[in-house]
């Protein structure tokens, strides 16, 4: 995970692009903002007016200069009414649109990350930043331009208002403007780190709830209930440590605000009081003179505390950049082409591989060729590379040196799409999403009918097992499939890359952990899944691989014998000891 800190002007650049599809509703927002200004600003007039005048004549003081002011400003709220309906809500969608279009980039980007970045990075983490931590977003990119708009129109007015009642008092109060903008400042810093921290704590609990709800068996089988909630209960701890030390920075910046507002308003008295006693100023223009500060100082108070869901909003946008940050390691080089009809052939040339992260190295200079149609399988102990070949192929990882090639083509020659949609692969460990049989199956083709997902389950050998369950294709598989046993779930597996139909297959180790009866039914599903297609099998149970046209050991060292089943037999090596400690065993 990209953990690299952005300056606030850089998280800005990169967020203010967003705008560009809302631009007509961002500039009417500010201009209704604009219009919400002008009451605040001429009510203070409009007192002045009446005060100045009452104390120089009442008699001059007539019902149609009242009720012209009256009207006046009552023309003004209604004008105030609808410019506030429009920012409450269209000010409020246009946010709510940018976030979702954030979420959706920071998706999209996720979906072409290299398994390297899963490897390292903690699903709950990954979630609160795309879900949680934008959340934020929405109230900031309505707020943020407009909170800061109304902020300079309404001090710079009221600057220049109260520069013309009395210059001097007004120099006097607004020099703690920028004392208080240094000191607010500061803390701010401060609490962006603690939101920072704040969130990434949050996904760090949401990484240990999915980690031991997903493991509750286990958790069960081992009756370690009491240590879950002992790990648990240290982050929740470590969350509320985090969080009260936020309390504390608000606190700090929301006190140190009241003692400027206190401050202003204490020249204001002092300092007014003084001029209105020497006739420096007239009783009007000092009753408007604390109107206009109670509204600037009420506006730096929004603008401070506003600081807060700023800081907010900015710890949500740097976390979605750090997302779209993230390298994306495996993409299509220039001048890529579709791949189209491939015949099958996959040649590896001198190629090495360590991983990316910690450069562990599996294997040097490895030479292969597979033909068009064969059927090659790969064994040899745990740790030697096998999985790690496989996953070379469809380019889950980019070789370290050397070069793969399909049908005499370097695999980086074809678009990542068109590589992988040519390469069906069954796993071990089955992923079954959420939602029915009939969905999982045409995951392997959106869009499949009900007849030919059929069909592809019937060639899989599932067709039975699925007629039997509640609703047939409709039935609910549950989280994961956890309705279905692990035999069942590899056939629907199957099932699912028969209806792709790819010329190619990689089986990994597919059978190993299915019990014997589920094994044989799932073996003749892969057979009948082979026939025709360029197949490399890696398994631990060795009787599915003796028909193979070809085994591969593989070890530390590289491959170090191949041949049928048959031939390694005689030659009493590597693989005939597998052999026969496997068959031993079982």
């Amino acid at each position: 995970m990209n953990k690299r800190e952005y300056a606030t002007g850089d998280l800005l650049r990169r967020f203010i692009p967003y705008f560009k599809p809302y631009y007509k509703t961002l500039l009417m927002d500010l201009f209704c903002a604009a219009l919400t200004t002008v009451c605040e600003i001429i009510l203070p007039l409009i007192i002045r007016q009446i005060t100045n005048t009452a104390l120089q004549d009442v008699a001059l003081l007539t019902t149609r200069m009242i009720l012209g002011l009256g009207l006046l400003y009552f023309i003004l709220r209604i004008i105030d009414s609808f410019a506030n309906f429009y920012m409450a809500d269209m000010g409020h969608v246009m946010g709510a649109r940018i976030e979702t279009d954030m979420r959706r980039d920071a998706y999209a980007h996720l979906q072409q990350l290299s398994n390297t970045y899963f490897n390292n990075t903690k699903v709950g983490q990954i979630m609160g930043r795309i879900t949680n931590d934008l959340f934020e977003v929405t109230e900031f990119a309505h707020h943020c331009p407009e909170e800061f708009f109304i902020a300079i129109i309404k001090i710079v007015i009221s600057f220049i208002i109260l520069a013309r009642i009395n210059f001097l008092l007004t120099l006097m109060v607004f020099i703690f403007v920028p004392v208080m903008t240094v000191v607010c400042r500061m803390i701010n810093r401060k609490m962006r780190a603690a939101f920072s921290q704040q969130r990434h704590q949050i996904g760090e609990l949401n990484a240990r709830i999915e980690d031991s709800l997903l493991g509750q068996k286990v958790v069960k089988a081992f009756t370690n209930e009491d240590m879950e909630n002992a790990k648990f209960e240290e982050g929740n701890q470590e969350f509320l440590r985090i969080k009260t030390y936020t309390y504390r920075l608000m606190g700090y910046f929301h006190t140190s605000t009241r003692v400027f507002d206190g401050l202003m308003y204490l020249t204001v008295i002092v300092g007014g009081g003084f001029f209105l006693m020497d006739g420096k100023i007239l009783p009007g223009d000092m009753v408007a003179y604390v109107m206009y500060v109670s509204t600037l100082i009420a506006t730096i108070r929004k603008i401070i505390e506003f600081a807060e869901q700023f800081q907010r909003g900015m710890t949500g946008i740097e976390r979605f950049i750090q997302i779209m940050d993230a390298d994306i390691e495996i993409f299509d080089e220039p001048g890529a082409v579709d791949m189209t009809n491939p015949l099958g052939e996959v040649v590896f040339e001198d190629v090495s591989f360590e991983y990316p992260d910690d450069h562990n190295q599996v294997f040097k200079n490895l030479n292969l060729r597979i033909k068009a149609g064969e059927k090659v399988a790969i064994v040899g102990p745990s740790g030697g590379g096998k999985t790690t070949l496989c996953n070379l192929i469809p380019r889950f990882y980019d070789v370290s040196e050397g070069n793969i090639l399909i049908d005499g083509k370097n695999i980086k020659d074809f678009t990542l799409k068109s590589l992988r949609k040519n390469i069906g692969i069954v796993q071990q460990e089955v992923y079954l999403f959420s939602g029915t049989v009939y969905e999982n199956i045409a995951y392997g083709k959106p869009g499949a009918t009900y007849e030919e997902v059929m069909e592809a389950a019937k060639k899989a050998g599932a067709d039975e097992f699925i007629q039997g369950l509640k609703d047939d294709y409709d039935t609910y598989v549950g989280e994961r499939g956890v309705k279905l046993s692990g035999g069942q779930k590899q056939r629907i597996s199957i099932a699912r890359v028969f209806l792709k139909n790819p010329p190619m297959i990689i089986l990994d180790e597919a059978t190993s952990a299915l019990d014997n009866e589920s094994e044989y039914a799932v073996a003749r599903s892969l057979n009948e899944l082979a026939k025709g297609r360029t197949t490399l099998t890696i398994a631990h149970r060795l009787s599915s691989i003796k028909n193979s046209d070809r085994i591969l050991v593989l070890t530390e060292d590289g491959i170090v014998e191949e041949g049928n089943h048959d031939t390694l037999m005689e030659k009493k090596g590597i693989y005939h000891q597998f052999y026969t400690m496997v068959n031993a065993i079982q």
